[in-house]
């Protein structure tokens, strides 16, 4: 299976049918805001939050960050940080998840030996099946994440 990539312009298209998509009843009551990322957020503000994850010390840092969680659990989406890593992905990915690096990027060599490189600027969906080697010098993402059964949250 071929790992897909877009542009900034597919990113935007992306992104917009995420919003138009069907839309969950409210209460009365309940109050329901929009999950926004800042100009100072994207650019690094939002791992100041107090809810951040952070994993590791110095270049092993390790940042997450949700934005959104969705009421059923399957759907969230957030801010990531890493250095250089790599990583053997023998089980199946997953979860959907739907990347745009903001800064950095990463190499994907799909089991067949196929590669995918994707730089910043630039997006990648990686499917739930998806198995191979991820590998990067660093990069911080914009990250979408399905997950169909709720537990990638858990």
């Amino acid at each position: 299976m071929k790992v897909g990539t877009f542009k900034k312009s597919t990113l935007v298209a992306l992104v917009a049918g995420v919003l138009a998509g069907p839309m969950h009843s409210v209460s009365a009551q309940e109050v329901v805001y929009p999950a926004e990322m800042s100009s100072d957020d994207i650019a690094g503000a939002i791992f100041d939050r107090a809810d951040t994850l952070v994993k590791g010390e110095g270049a092993d840092t390790v940042k997450d960050i949700t934005s959104l969680m969705s009421s059923d659990g399957r759907f969230a989406s957030g801010m990531y940080l890493a250095g250089k890593s790599r990583w053997v992905i023998e089980e199946p990915y997953g979860v959907d998840e739907f990347m745009y690096f903001l800064e950095g990027g990463v190499t994907l060599t799909s089991s067949d030996g196929s590669v995918t490189t994707i730089s910043a600027g630039e997006a990648v969906t990686i499917p739930k099946e998806w198995t191979g080697i991820w590998e990067t010098d660093g990069y911080k993402k914009i990250w979408v994440i399905y997950s169909d059964d709720g537990s990638a949250f858990e």
